[in-house]
């Protein structure tokens, strides 16, 4: 059983190298590029990742990368998110259970900040996922090839791809790995952790009220 990793990048030179050093190994990486000016595709062709372009936005990034995937599983994940040590070993015994080919898993969610803030985001989003089932994509997901197609895959959405692909997977199918994915803390420190909390939060109540995604994109910044 092949796994190809698949993630979407723009503008990542700084973050992408400290993400692949966790993928060493891995039968195929993807990087996705939608238009970085900052080296990104050269950096990830240098670190040994397959490079591609793809119109920029996440949806239709992921969608090519998944298009182009030769593994048998697809683990999708943000340039700016390190999976802690013990992933592999997660991802195997999912994947070795026939019944989890109808089903995909994520990871823990995690910051790469030691504050209180931090780990009270940590919390919330724990909530999030385990009584909604709505993790973001920044908990990377792991998803059999077979029933990612039979999905639909992604849509060409600028943001909540994520979002819109859970919920087609529905939470009862949804796996929660007991491995974190430690994620950049860098856009809560930047606009600070109850305004930016406070913007994810508006985008996804305008999302299920069925605003434009460009709208929410706009937002979203």
């Amino acid at each position: 059983m092949s796994l190809s990793v698949i993630i979407p990048t723009l503008n990542a030179a700084g973050s992408l190298p400290g993400t692949l050093a966790r993928l060493d190994g891995v039968d195929e990486v993807i990087v996705v590029d939608g238009g970085s000016a900052d080296g990104t595709v050269e950096l990830a062709s240098r670190l040994g990742a397959r490079a591609m372009a793809a119109p920029r936005g996440r949806g239709r990034q992921l969608m090519a990368g998944a298009e182009a995937a030769l593994g048998d599983w697809l683990l999708l994940l943000h340039a700016d998110t390190r999976l802690d040590p013990g992933w592999r070993a997660a991802v195997e015994t999912f994947r070795v259970d026939p019944a989890n080919r109808s089903k995909a898993a994520v990871f823990l969610f995690a910051l790469d900040d030691p504050s209180t803030e931090a780990r009270r985001l940590e919390r919330l989003v724990a909530w999030r996922v385990r009584w909604m089932g709505l993790p973001y994509g920044d908990q990377g997901l792991l998803i059999s090839r077979d029933f990612y197609r039979s999905l639909g895959g992604f849509r060409p959405l600028p943001l909540m791809e994520d979002v819109d692909l859970v919920r087609r997977i529905g939470r009862r199918r949804l796996v929660i790995l007991p491995v974190a994915a430690r994620t950049s803390a860098a856009r809560w420190r930047r606009d600070g952790w109850i305004r930016r909390s406070l913007r994810n939060l508006v985008c996804l109540a305008l999302y299920f009220l069925g605003a434009p995604p460009r709208l929410i994109q706009r937002l979203y910044g």
